[in-house]
């Protein structure tokens, strides 16, 4: 078990004690959802469905500036880079000074979406300061992706914050919570939907918000980087979604016809042996909706990303994967292509609104394992959309093998690599794969038809 997995198992099963001081837990170990829903919509299957692949700016451009220059800028990560908490990223694969390489790969894939995202820092990086030519930059990737026949789906924010809303005498007011936080990123958010809105559909004002707030006040391993700081939790969340419903606002005030969509870290959680009356359970479950209980209502479309499941015990927290005799992730992730099939049908009996699978992907050096695990999971997806469920789209993680925050280089999720010299991007056989499912599957109802795939090759030998 890696240290990073115990930090976070330990913070989690800490967190759900103290967490049921705050919200009152169901003994029987159901939870009473928030929205009331009377329901759900019936996906048409001729309809188009959304096929995607999702990258992140911080994880997939180089900065292109350097200390001192006129358009410098700096994010919190990089303050946790910098006192030594996380990898370096160096140029991660240089999408910003070269997007074409980008646009190269997608033109042999041919996905019908593409999910990017700004990072605000480079856009503003002092307060109430523009760099125009940055900002130019994100709406040249939008136009070129729409010429390409791609549609954008731009993420406003994924991570990472500029570093002056990071409060280093007093980390409790960084980030959602500077003083700042609000007023600059509804100016910021009013800037870049104007800027990209005659090329751009889709919003996505977060990316995985729930996920950001649990590990930057709950584990500490994030910026502000808090441990088992309750109070800051709750204050991250309502910020965090007072300013996702700004953000919405703004969007369609811009562009009515603009879709706004949520994205959520949403693993399946499972029952453990031994969490009595499901305490534990119910409190996973609770909390991991703290965020889209509260923003669902101005959303177009629910995302969901998915990647794993895992069974919160007391017991299991601490002791890594819980689900044994299954296959894992070379990150340690349980592998179950049923979970997602479970929580599409959990997400859409408890909003009742359309949903997209946002990210979905694998960290392995076996290409083979990748593609039995995208097969596996969009057969499950299938079987959902059989079922009645309305999923509008699927995206895979990722493009290209990137930057991976605490794991830096050494997770491998991409569709191709990157080659050091020319910068291209190398397709794997999954990428290949990825195509030809794409190119056979364009409407709902044939997703419904992609097969469960029973095995895949052995893994790799181990390099000494």
């Amino acid at each position: 078990m890696n240290p990073t997995r115990l930090t976070l198992a330990v913070g989690l099963a800490c967190a759900t004690l103290l967490s049921g001081c705050v919200n009152p837990i169901n003994p029987l170990g159901k939870f009473d959802p928030t929205p009331k829903v009377s329901g759900r919509p019936s996906p048409k299957m001729t309809e188009k469905f959304a096929w995607g692949i999702s990258t992140a700016s911080y994880q997939y451009e180089d900065p292109a500036v350097k200390p001192g220059d006129k358009d410098y800028f700096s994010t919190d990560w990089d303050v946790l880079v910098s006192q030594h908490k996380a990898p370096p990223r160096g140029n991660a694969l240089y999408s910003w000074s070269d997007f074409d390489k980008d646009l190269a790969a997608l033109k042999k894939i041919r996905p019908t979406h593409y999910r990017f995202s700004i990072e605000w820092a480079r856009v503003e990086p002092q307060p109430g300061v523009y760099n125009e030519e940055a900002i130019q930059g994100y709406v040249r990737m939008a136009r070129k992706l729409k010429e390409m026949g791609i549609e954008p789906v731009v993420c406003l924010w994924h991570f990472t914050f500029p570093d002056w809303l990071y409060d280093k005498k007093n980390p409790g007011n960084s980030n959602w919570l500077h003083p700042l936080a609000r007023e600059r990123w509804n100016a910021y958010v009013e800037k870049m939907v104007k800027a990209t809105s005659p090329y751009t559909k889709y919003y996505a004002p977060q990316n995985e918000p729930n996920g950001q707030i649990t590990t930057a006040y709950i584990v500490g391993q994030w910026p502000p980087a808090m441990t088992l700081a309750i109070g800051h939790y709750w204050k991250a969340i309502y910020a965090s979604t007072g300013m996702f419903r700004d953000a919405a606002k703004i969007v369609k005030e811009i562009k009515p016809s603009a879709k706004i969509v949520s994205v959520e870290a949403l693993p399946w959680w499972e029952r453990a042996p031994l969490d009595p009356g499901g305490l534990i359970y119910n409190t996973m479950i609770h909390g991991n909706t703290d965020h889209l209980d509260r923003i669902y209502d101005v959303c177009d479309i629910l995302g969901i990303n998915y990647y794993y499941s895992q069974a919160p015990g007391p017991v299991t927290l601490l002791a890594g994967p819980s689900m044994r005799g299954k296959h894992f992730t070379m990150m340690g992730w349980v592998i179950n292509p049923k979970g997602i099939y479970d929580e599409i049908k959990r997400v859409g009996d408890r909003y009742g609104k359309p949903m997209m699978i946002t990210e979905n992907g694998i960290a392995t050096s076996n290409d083979s394992k990748r593609i039995w695990y995208l097969q596996n999971h969009l057969h499950e997806i299938g079987r959902a959309i059989q079922d009645g469920y309305d999923v509008r789209g699927y995206f895979t993680w990722s493009l290209a093998d990137n930057y991976e925050w605490h794991w830096g280089y050494t997770a491998t999720f991409g569709l191709s690599h990157m080659d050091p010299d020319t910068k291209d991007r190398i397709l794997k056989p999954s990428a290949n794969w990825f195509a030809e499912v794409i190119k056979d599957h364009r409407t709902v109802g044939s997703v419904t038809k992609i097969e469960h795939r029973h095995g895949f090759d052995k893994e790799p030998p181990k390099k000494n």
